[in-house]
């Protein structure tokens, strides 16, 4: 049996729907399938999401204030008025800002940006930078990707006489800012048909307006921006994103082009993957550690070399996050693992001094993939008396709300159910620690804190071919509200399978049934070829990919979680090394299991753990459910005995026997008959002078002449002293099969016929037969 860590949620499509959708649309299987996993429910819905055009985009003009933004815009221009463009520091800011200072570029206007620094001015606008401003003279700031929260710091613009647009996407606050217009897709004024857009899109919308077409030179932007923000990729996103990732592939941008090269990706092969693994982080890791304000000008760079120069910077503070986040997360993880009060806590809570505000976020999100617990990652300022931070959750603990009930002793926060910022004091810490558990107890069971694997599309093997999976990316781009999909094979057979690379880290497997099999990688599975077997059923869940290899084009699963709920048996028979097969097994959780005492003596020193020795008393409560036989027993009745007690869930099979009788065989009648009377006829015979010769005179072995001598002996045919063998006069007649020792012989070699010298299939098939017996006898009662 191999448990998955996971829950596994099945969507199950309709398949009349699915074939409906075949049929109608014209694609495969595999995309319907999708399709109504995802919601859609008729063929209209369908083909206009796989249709997808410019009818989805919405006039710029109903987005609530735009008229006087674009107004107030050209006024500035028009005045030869300093505009500051104020971003933010991620990469949807970043993008925004771009975005913004191209358009007001392109018109004349006399511009410049500022971003933020995370650690000096903190998050969205800031009355210092304001100040700033208005000293060198600037006349209207255009907020992009943030400022709807900015009530303060827009009055002070405003009484400083600087007039304020703030184009925003974040959430709504009780009160908005006294900005002179603000352009928000979900302005409570509005009626803006999609609001969802990115802050990037928002700005797009207002360069759209200000040239008064639609500006297609800006899509690369709105594509990075709109990913790496993970806003819903649905409806106008979702055009944008897929014109936008068009337009990456095609670019003659030098910001590009070179993101590509550091990103190690080529231009034509861009995907809303490599945007969100590839060029997001990269422009996300500046506004991590430091000035965010190179990424803009990164991006609008039109020098090759400048480009290639700034975006190697980009990679090497890249890197430099990534040591920091692989540094924060194993100190997390200690203190998780050594503190008994943050272990034993439902809810992480972990503050240290020194950490780097600006990745806390990601060390949260590392601790709940690794504990599945909600998790709060907190930076401490000693000088300043304060905690702050980043929370991470897990479904059925909403963090948002959760804090909410705290706010006594959380003087600033926000968020939403899985994602939350905040601010404390720092003594509050192991408070705020002890509230969340008792709250999270509260709330949580047992079942909550197993990790979650939605599975979309459970697939037959005769599915999956090479055009079904690249037919797949019609249905592109995936991301938010929209994720690439899972799918699961359910109930197949391994074919084969082996270990695979330098460290044998990976898992090589082919899976199915004979006649219809795919190729299964697992990466960092290695594990599972010692925790699989054959002959079992199995479920597979993963991704599908097309593998390429010397011209030949072959389906491919991409092995992300495996489970089976059957019993297996792992084969260690005739592997004389110990060390060999030993670390195979989960030896912490197995029972080893010794019939005989001198298998008990032979194995003491080989294995790092006490041998339970056979006996009719033990129960399911001493066993665990790995059991390793180490030996046979001396009569089938007894490991019987051992399954029906103890009810294992994997069996390693390595039945040591230090001397088979199996090849040997039983000597026949003909055999005993001619020693018998070789015996008479000599009266008498010195065993330990001439047996060895008789056995190379008659080709058998000297333990086949020592049997027949203990038959004899046991049923009285002659005497034995001192290494004579003589005849008994007028023994009387018995049959040979009589002697005990005849019939332990005999014994022995049916069990090493049915246990030790069987193939796997056949021993399967005989300890399957006990087990389901056992399981239908419980079910009868």
């Amino acid at each position: 049996m191999v448990m998955t860590t996971k829950r596994w949620r099945i969507e199950r499509p309709d398949e009349m729907l699915v074939k409906t959708f075949q049929n109608e649309l014209g694609i495969p299987a595999i995309s319907a399938k999708i399709l109504v996993a995802r919601g859609f429910d008729t063929v209209e819905s369908a083909r206009a999401f796989l249709n997808i055009d410019h009818q989805s985009l919405n006039d710029p003009f109903l987005m609530h204030g735009m008229q006087l933004a674009v107004d107030r815009i050209h006024k500035a221009i028009n005045n030869d008025e300093k505009i500051l463009v104020y971003g933010d520091y991620d990469a949807d800011g970043i993008t925004s800002t771009a975005v913004m200072m191209t358009v007001l570029r392109d018109l004349g206007a006399k511009v410049e940006h500022k971003i933020p620094n995370r650690f000096t001015d903190g998050y969205g606008p800031s009355e210092r930078l304001f100040r700033e401003a208005h000293e060198q003279g600037f006349k209207l700031i255009i907020t992009v990707d943030n400022g709807i929260s900015g009530n303060h710091e827009v009055q002070v613009a405003k009484e400083l006489g600087m007039d304020v647009i703030v184009t925003d996407h974040h959430e709504i606050g009780e009160e908005l800012p006294s900005a002179d217009v603000i352009i928000h897709p979900r302005h409570p004024e509005g009626e803006y048909p999609f609001g969802e857009l990115a802050g990037v899109g928002v700005a797009f919308k207002v360069a759209h307006a200000l040239y008064g077409e639609f500006p297609k030179h800006l899509l690369e932007f709105v594509a990075i921006g709109t990913i790496a923000d993970l806003v819903p990729l649905l409806d106008e996103n979702r055009y944008l994103v897929k014109q936008g990732i068009q337009a990456l592939q095609k670019s003659p941008r030098p910001s590009i082009k070179a993101l590509c090269t550091v990103a190690g990706t080529k231009q034509n092969d861009i995907t809303e993957e490599t945007i969100g693994f590839g060029f997001g982080p990269r422009l996300n890791a500046l506004g991590r550690l430091g000035d965010a304000n190179p990424g803009v000008d990164f991006l609008l760079e039109e020098d090759e070399a400048s480009a290639a120069t700034m975006a190697s910077l980009l990679n090497d503070k890249n890197k430099e996050r990534q040591g920091i986040v692989s540094d924060i997360t194993e100190q997390a993880v200690a203190m998780v693992e050594n503190i008994d009060e943050i272990r034993n806590s439902q809810v992480l809570v972990i503050a240290e001094e020194g950490w780097n505000p600006g990745v806390v976020g990601i060390v949260a999100s590392r601790l709940v993939e690794k504990y599945y617990k909600p998790t709060i990652i907190l930076c401490i300022d000693i000088e300043k008396g304060i905690a702050k931070g980043s929370a991470r959750s897990i479904e059925g603990f909403n963090m948002y709300q959760e804090l909410a009930k705290n706010r006594d002793i959380l003087p600033a926060f926000g968020g939403h159910p899985m994602a939350a910022g905040m601010t404390l004091a720092m003594e509050d810490v192991d408070e705020l620690r002890e509230r969340l558990d008792i709250q999270a107890r509260e709330c949580l069971t047992e079942e909550d804190l197993i990790p979650i694997l939605q599975v979309d599309i459970p697939l037959k093997i005769d599915e999956i071919d090479t055009d079904s999976i690249a037919e797949v990316r019609d249905l592109a781009p995936f991301g938010m509200s929209f994720p690439k999909p899972i799918y699961s094979i359910e109930n197949e057979h391994i074919q084969s399978m082996r270990k695979i690379g330098a460290n044998e880290d990976h898992l090589k497997m082919e899976i199915g049934q004979p006649d219809a099999t795919i190729d299964a990688v697992g990466f960092h599975k290695g594990y599972l070829a010692d925790e699989l077997t054959y002959g079992i059923n199995v479920s597979f869940a993963g991704d599908l990919q097309i593998n390429e290899w010397n011209g030949r084009k072959k389906p491919q699963f991409m092995i992300s979680d495996v489970r089976t709920d059957e019993w297996q048996l792992f084969d260690l028979r005739g592997i004389r090394q110990v060390a060999r097969w030993l670390q195979t097994i989960p030896v912490e959780e197995s029972t080893f299991i010794a019939f005989k005492p001198d298998t008990m003596q032979y194995y003491e020193s080989l294995i790092p753990k006490k041998i339970m020795p056979y006996n009719e008393e033990l129960s399911l409560e001493q066993v665990s459910p790995y059991v390793v036989l180490l030996d046979m027993p001396q009569d089938v009745q007894m490991l019987e005995d051992l399954l029906t007690k103890v009810k294992p869930t994997r069996i390693y099979a390595h039945f040591y026997i230090p001397d088979s009788h199996y090849f040997d065989g039983m000597p026949t009648r003909e055999q005993f008959g001619w020693y018998y009377t070789f015996l008479n006829k000599r009266r008498e015979f010195h065993l330990r002078q001439h047996l060895n010769d008789l056995a190379k005179h008659k080709g058998w072995s000297r333990d086949m002449l020592i049997f027949m001598t203990q038959v004899f002996f046991e049923l009285g045919f002659v005497t034995i002293e001192n290494g004579l063998a003589k005849i008994v006069e007028g023994a009387p007649k018995k049959q040979l099969s009589s002697a005990n020792v005849y019939k332990t012989r005999a014994q022995q070699m049916d069990l090493e016929q049915t246990l030790l010298y069987a193939p796997y299939k056949d021993l399967r098939q005989w300890f399957d037969a006990r087990l389901s017996a056992q399981t239908v006898s419980e079910e009868e009662q």
